[in-house]
Formats: C-alpha cells, structure tokens, sequence
C-alpha cells in the first residue's frame, strides 16, 4: 500500500495562511539551561565524569517551547501560565520577546519559583539532568486570574494548545474552564497530557500523549512492542480504551522511531512512519508535534495532513542538538 502523502505545494499553502491564525498556549513553562562541555577523565573523588566546563545557554522550555515553535513557523502565539518572582522569570520573559512570542499572560507569584530544567551535555549527550521547581496544583486564585486572562483573548483565537508537564498549573478547574470557554466559542483545544495526575480529559479536539502515556492513560500494561503499530494488540487495546472513554475528537500517539498513529472513533488507526534520518536529542520533539498539527488544523489542514506536517516537523527538530524548533522553509523542503 501507497504510503500517505503530502505535496510541498500544499504544504507551502497550509504554512500560509497558518500565518494568518492565532493560537494561545496554555500550561507549564519553564526555563530550560544547557551546560555544555567535555569529558576527558573520571573524578578521584568518585566514579563520575568530570565536565570541563565551556558555554551555557537558556531556551523556553514546557509550554513555552510550544509557543516557541508556534512563532518559529511564523504564527502569532500568546503564552498564558505562571512564573516565579525570580531572575529566571526574567530571563525566561527575555527569551520569548526575542522569539516573538507575546508573554503578557504570564501570571507572576511570589509562591510558585520559576521551574528551570538544567542539562548537562558533553559531547551532544546528555550527562545529567538538574530539576528546580514545584508541582503542587495551582491554586484557585491563580487558576481564575489565568482564566480570565484566557478570555479576554478569545474573540479572535482560533486554537488553544494546552502543555501539561505535571508540575502543577494544570489542573481540573482550568481544564474545566478552558474547555466550557473553548465549546462555548468553537475554538479548538488540543492537549499534551501527563498521566502523572489524574485529569478528566474527555471530550477535546486533540489529545497527543506517547506510548508510554498512552498505556498509563488506559490503565493497561505495556508488555509487547511491535515493529508494525498496528499489529500490536495491546496498543490497539489502550487506543481503543482511550477514544471510547475520552472521546476526543483526534489521538494522536507519538511512537519515536514508529512514527506516530493517528486515531479517530469508528475508524481504523493510520500508521504514519517517521521520516528522522539522525536522532540527536529528541528534548522537546512532542512540543513540536502539537503545535505543528494543531498550527497546520487552524489552517485547514485535514487530519491526515496535521499529522504528516507534524511528523515531518518532529524528524527535523530531533535531528538538531537541544530544545529545537522548525522553520517553515525547512518544513517545506522536507516534502521534497
């Protein structure tokens, strides 16, 4: 069978007049540091590589990864979700303006830190990775000043992406709000979900969680692995579990170098295969893929075309060394 495609004409056109659409992100955002250097030699002190030290440098990280690949395609993207009163927020805030991403959702307070995610890499492999943050819930003050944010900026939006990375800021009250905001209007919603907290994800337009949130979601073991998708029975089993449960209007499951398996209700799964020549670092490629598909749906993509776009999106970005994003001459050009 003919694999599914996409001509780069139509692709250009979809790139286009994604331009022309707004999409607000919504959910975790995070400072992400890169320590970068070498390894020649082991500690005397103890069993550990010793890093000699050459640059550092920072990326938007978690929801603001999101928003930052929205920009780097061109679009308008707006960044609601929390920060600290710290000098990471600054720079996080810095980080964006310079990447055009509109940061003035952000709600300050002084009883959540900044979370920053600190990587160290010695010759493009990751070492070690340093967490500084908090993942209690969000508490109802700061989930209504988030909403009410949220709804003063829907008259011309056209999507909501929501980045949950369970550190805290989404929780059940703000999906319930962004939801009744999002059918109330039409405006499309679409999730990356993080199983680590339980969540009623029911009833959105687009759910991308991987493999392993997949299982979690449908409370099912993950015990085989196929090298064809679908003719895995047990990852037949929790898609099916998840589309009859949540029934969302779209599942899309990323399954790294498997590609990735578009899913609808009453209708059998599509198997996309991954288009990534050279795995580099894969930190930040679901980001990728869900600002790509639901970017190229505002569009008026159809949904095999959003996941061919994204798919090809993600096998640029893990082909390039840290949080990456993907340009719309480089998204075109993959289609040749």
């Amino acid at each position: 069978m003919k694999p599914p495609s996409i001509s780069r004409k139509r692709v250009q056109t979809l790139l286009r007049t994604a331009r022309q659409r707004r999409i607000l992100v919504v959910g975790d955002v995070m400072l992400d540091q890169f320590i970068w250097g070498n390894v020649s030699r082991i500690s005397p002190e103890a069993p550990v590589p010793v890093l000699d030290f050459l640059r550092e440098s920072y990326m938007p990280g978690g929801a603001a990864n999101v928003a930052r690949n929205l920009s780097s395609l061109g679009m308008a993207a707006r960044l609601f979700g929390t920060v600290g009163m710290d000098a990471s927020a600054n720079e996080l805030k810095r980080l964006l303006h310079e990447q055009a991403v509109d940061c003035s959702g952000l709600v300050a307070t002084g009883s959540r830190p900044t979370s920053v995610k600190t990587r160290v890499v010695a010759h493009q492999q990751q070492v070690v990775r340093i967490d500084r943050e908090t993942r209690d819930g969000l508490d109802g003050t700061n989930t209504r000043r988030l909403l009410r944010r949220i709804r003063s900026q829907l008259r011309d939006t056209d999507a909501i992406i929501v980045g949950d990375y369970g550190k805290g800021v989404v929780t059940q009250a703000l999906l319930d709000g962004l939801r009744a905001l999002c059918q109330a209007r039409g405006v499309w919603l679409s999730l990356d979900p993080k199983p680590v907290h339980a969540l009623d994800l029911s009833r959105l337009s687009l759910i991308t969680p991987n493999r392993k949130e997949t299982f979690e979601l449908a409370a099912l073991p993950d015990e085989t692995l196929q090298e064809n998708p679908l003719e895995d029975r047990n990852l037949m089993l929790a898609v099916g579990r998840l589309l009859n449960q949540l029934q969302p209007a779209l599942l899309l499951v990323t399954l790294g170098e498997l590609g990735m398996l578009l899913c609808r209700r009453k209708a059998r799964p599509l198997h996309i295969p991954t288009i990534a020549q050279e795995i580099f670092d894969v930190s930040g490629a679901g980001d990728t893929v869900i600002s790509a598909f639901t970017a190229a749906i505002s569009a008026g993509a159809s949904p095999l075309e959003a996941a061919l776009i994204s798919n090809h999106a993600a096998g640029i970005v893990v082909g390039k060394v840290g949080t990456a994003t993907v340009t719309p001459e480089e998204l075109a050009q993959s289609f040749e």
